[in-house]
């Protein structure tokens, strides 16, 4: 029966849109090229991210598990594309409820948005590519939840997580940190390029999703294929460049400086995670390399447009330390994070959204100004408290429509059977 509900809500959501989208008019003058060309490339860079992610999960996760776990990533590009059109950007960008919320309303099916630019959110490049460009934000962020219950969850389970996740979670806390009106954005708190939206709301859930589902019945760290974590890394850096730097919606000063930033802080996380694993007596392997490099692809994130080199440097240099510590105190207790999702992304976006307070060009606290680091302190418990609680509560829901944890058979022979039907060599 389920089988059937799904195929038939999918085949009605297509229906509406299908028959009541509005036709695009010609491209307006008002539209800069040079901004366009360089967001359409950028909005290609961060679609890469979720393949790249793919790559990094499934060479870290034991053999047994590497299709489903790349595929929990991968399918968000078509689960959250679709419902991006029915609501999911008016939820984020719609016209503003309380601060909180978009009106699903405003932009319902895509409505009104077209080849027009939209100056609330940018004057100089087309509307549709603006929430093209969003588009990509929300599809990473909960696939980079699923690290933390790979091996274990149920593939159909999940996506409906998903879908909740991106309707309760991700669009109010995007739309109370990128919108005129939101919330946070009208406290003053800064996120340049996701680093609050993104990270924290999927570090934190993820978290939220490890406590929930419990450990694993046997916990194997030998990682499948080292080689695709380096693959996955490299695609990562490369679509961080759109991550980042696309976030200055054009081709200017800001996309410059948070596409520099973006390069150093990675370089100095990873050398950093290299030398501190020497540092305390252990290997320096490749899959340190590329979680350091992605800890510190992290940490710069929020902070991307608002600082120089040499602080990207250190932002990068201090989330190394301390999400590297993270992980070790993590391997210590009971929390089954699979794939360190919660201290890398977690703690590497608190890191990142504390450091872009204390050195934002002109409202830091090196400048002498208090109010946005009390407010990013504010904002960030908040954060924390709405994602780790609202995905746990989620998880319960979900876990009662559908349960949510494969049978103990199911995971002694591995999702890629027992979810999938398919299996490496």
């Amino acid at each position: 029966m389920g089988r059937k509900v799904n195929f038939i809500l999918l085949l009605l959501i297509v229906c509406f849109c299908a028959f009541t989208a509005t036709n695009y008019q010609e491209l307006s003058s008002e539209i800069d090229k040079g901004d366009t060309a360089w967001m359409l490339v950028a909005s290609a860079f961060v679609l890469l991210m979720t393949p790249g992610l793919s790559f990094f999960y499934g060479g870290m996760i034991d053999k047994k598990n590497i299709i489903s776990t790349m595929l929990q990533s991968f399918v968000a590009l078509g689960v959250i594309s679709i419902l991006w059109v029915f609501v999911g950007f008016s939820l984020a960008f719609g016209d503003s409820i309380g601060g909180i919320i978009g009106n699903p309303l405003t932009y319902l099916n895509f409505k009104n948005v077209g080849l027009e630019p939209n100056p609330a959110f940018s004057s100089t490049i087309p509307f549709l590519l603006f929430s093209l460009f969003q588009l990509k934000f929300a599809i990473i962020t909960p696939a980079l939840i699923t690290g933390s219950f790979a091996g274990r969850i149920r593939f159909r389970s999940y996506i409906l997580f998903m879908v909740l996740f991106s309707i309760f979670i991700y669009s109010p806390l995007a739309h109370m940190t990128w919108h005129p009106d939101g919330l946070f954005r009208n406290w003053g708190v800064l996120d340049f390029a996701g680093g609050t939206v993104v990270h924290m709301s999927a570090g934190f859930a993820a978290l939220a999703g490890a406590l929930y589902l419990g450990k694993r019945k046997v916990v194997q760290e030998a990682h499948a294929n080292v080689p695709y974590v380096i693959l996955g890394t490299g695609l990562l850096w490369f679509g961080w460049f759109g991550f980042n730097a696309g976030s200055a919606l054009g081709a200017n000063g800001d996309a410059v400086i948070a596409f520099a930033n973006t390069n150093i802080a990675s370089a100095t996380a990873m050398i950093t995670w290299l030398f501190y694993e020497r540092y305390m007596g252990r290997k320096m392997s490749a899959v340190s390399a590329c979680i350091g490099a992605v800890v510190g692809l992290v940490a710069i994130t929020p902070a991307a447009g608002f600082v120089n080199i040499g602080q990207s440097m250190l932002i990068g240099f201090v989330a190394a330390i301390i999400c590297n510590w993270m992980i070790y105190l993590k391997n210590k207790s009971s929390v089954d994070d699979t794939l360190d999702v919660f201290p890398s992304h977690g703690i590497g976006g608190v890191v990142g959204m504390i450091l872009t307070a204390v050195f934002a060009n002109e409202v830091g606290l090196i400048y002498g100004e208090t109010t946005t680091f009390y407010y990013h302190v504010l904002a960030l418990f908040i954060t924390v408290v709405f994602t780790f609680c609202g995905s746990y509560l989620l998880f319960k829901i979900v876990d009662v429509l559908l349960k949510m944890r494969v049978r103990e058979d199911q995971e002694a022979r591995g999702l890629d059977l027992s979810q999938h039907g398919e299996q490496i060599d």
